[in-house]
């Protein structure tokens, strides 16, 4: 087994549902449980999946969950900063991107043994799932930075 998880949110995405559902006190704390209920499945598929695609598999739900509060900050009542949408767009592409890489294994797939020690899809995996965690960070430090002067609307 090559790596646990491809994807640095696990639980890294918190803050987004706590930004996102800030002004929905009820639903943001079940979407929290939710998010963490998904979260622990995704470890254990993860670590059981036989195989490399099984593995990216197992975060499918994850992303779904986050795309959804994508859509409900754009289209819903979510909150949050306008800046911090591009930033985990980013985010979950590179994530993402970097699964595959892993899983279609480019370069060393045309040529095999050059690349066994530096260069590998694996190493390319880690440094684009460590991009990824970056721009989660800027992401939510817009939002932190945002929050300070938002007050939700009377319901």
């Amino acid at each position: 087994m090559s790596d646990l998880v491809p994807f640095p949110f696990l639980l890294g995405a918190l803050p987004i549902i706590h930004i996102t559902l800030l002004c929905y006190p009820s639903l943001q704390w079940a979407a929290i449980l939710a998010y963490v209920l998904l979260s622990t499945y995704g470890i254990y598929c993860a670590t059981t999946a036989r195989t490399n695609i099984l593995r990216l598999r197992a975060f499918v739900w994850q992303a779904l969950f986050r795309f959804s509060l994508f859509l409900f900050r754009v289209y819903g009542g979510g909150v949050g900063s306008p800046n911090s949408l591009r930033l985990f767009i980013i985010m979950d592409t590179l994530a993402v991107l970097g699964g595959l890489v892993n899983i279609v294994q480019i370069p060393e797939r045309f040529g095999p043994g050059l690349f066994d020690n530096w260069g590998n899809s694996h190493q390319i995996m880690h440094v684009m799932v460590i991009c990824s965690i970056v721009y989660l960070h800027w992401g939510t430090v817009e939002d932190l930075d945002w929050i300070k002067n938002y007050r939700c609307p009377a319901l």
